[in-house]
């Protein structure tokens, strides 16, 4: 089993930044993939950025080019996100893949961007 427990998200002003933060706990050693998703009103769940355990990583359309995932050495990964837009407003969620593809998430985290 894998707990993960989002913190960071809040209001910001369109053209702020926010970090977000998740932190694994429990079997993190089985951990292969951890990510950001978000949800907006009325919308799917869509992948913001993922992290593997070998460091590689993908994002999303929507955060390239102004966001940053990074992952410390042990069980956290953060989503530094700047430049932010009001359509950037969402529910995040953190996720973690294990080995044996288990999907763990997290309780979801607020992120509101006001124009």
């Amino acid at each position: 089993q894998v707990q993960l427990v989002e913190s960071g998200g809040g209001l910001v002003q369109a053209g702020g930044s926010l970090r977000l933060s998740c932190a694994a706990s429990g079997n993190i050693f089985s951990i292969n993939v951890m990510g950001w998703y978000r949800q907006a009103p009325g919308k799917q769940r869509e992948a913001v950025a993922l992290i593997t355990s070998g460091g590689s990583i993908n994002y999303g359309d929507s955060a390239k080019g102004r966001f940053t995932i990074s992952r410390d050495t042990e069980n956290t990964v953060y989503l530094q996100m700047g430049s932010l837009k009001p359509e950037d407003t969402a529910v995040y969620y953190c996720n973690a893949v294990s080995r044996r593809a288990i999907s763990y998430w997290g309780q979801g985290t607020q992120v509101t961007v006001s124009s």
